[in-house]
């Protein structure tokens, strides 16, 4: 299996990666929020771009991202406009969120794009492409907030987004009981063990789910998002107590 490396970190070998978003909401907020990231112990950060309340006027989103960069310096960046419909703060019409995305990764100072599955199969394959030819790589999700697919579908959906290109396919599902977590958990590592030919990225969300966002080098999930000042989905651990958890679990191994 392929790993996936961005600047220094790898994502995809030993223990899982840790993403911390961002949420704030003015340009100023961001980057005190950035300047107190650099001082915790996490691989990548993601900018969830759909707080930010200047989202629609792309030149104002190149500039805080300009400066975001400067503070983050070595830190890998994910780009994230998590629309309404998969349990984003907004939506944003399809030609809106397809520039957006199109705009940010031509600027070179994000690594990482997250592009939804369910976009459209068009739209999918042009920001796939063009995403590459500007030098970042893919993530591609898909979000759940109501319930747990069946384990097919979930796998389905994850061989999907690996045909579409996507350096990361990731999933997250909501769990309404106990055996959806382990229907999540064992999607992951059918997909690994008979499917996958890169790191893949799954979670069930909220409390119950949570085992699912540590256990991931056990099932085959290659990175785990945590929170520092406020969580951007239902179940993310603080940051501090995810390492300490991954590195008892690696140790174990």
């Amino acid at each position: 299996m392929k790993r996936v490396i961005v600047r220094d970190i790898v994502i995809g070998e030993g223990m899982p990666s840790i993403c911390v978003p961002m949420v704030s909401k003015t340009a100023a907020q961001l980057l005190e929020e950035a300047q107190m990231l650099v001082g915790i112990d996490l691989d990548i950060v993601e900018w969830r771009v759909d707080f930010y309340e200047d989202v629609e006027d792309i030149a104002k989103v190149k500039e805080t991202l300009r400066d975001i960069r400067s503070i983050l310096n070595n830190i890998p960046l994910i780009f994230t406009f998590r629309s309404a419909k998969e349990g984003g703060e907004r939506a944003l019409s399809l030609v809106d969120y397809v520039t957006l995305n199109l705009e940010v990764a031509e600027t070179g100072m994000v690594d990482m794009v997250d592009v939804e599955l369910f976009t459209g199969d068009a739209e999918v394959v042009a920001l796939v492409k063009a995403v590459h030819n500007a030098g970042a790589k893919i993530i591609m999700s898909n979000h759940d907030f109501e319930k747990t697919p069946s384990e097919d579908e979930i796998v389905a959906r994850l061989v999907k987004m690996q045909e579409f290109d996507a350096d990361l396919p990731k999933i997250a599902v909501m769990p309404q009981s106990e055996t959806d977590v382990l229907t999540l958990l064992s999607a992951t590592n059918r997909m690994r063990e008979q499917y996958a030919n890169r790191p893949i990225v799954t979670m069930s969300m909220a409390g119950a789910g949570v085992i699912s966002r540590l256990a991931g080098e056990i099932f085959g999930s290659a990175l785990t998002f945590g929170a520092a000042r406020k969580a951007s989905a239902p179940g993310q651990v603080p940051v501090d107590e995810l390492r300490q958890v991954l590195t008892l679990l690696h140790k174990s191994l």
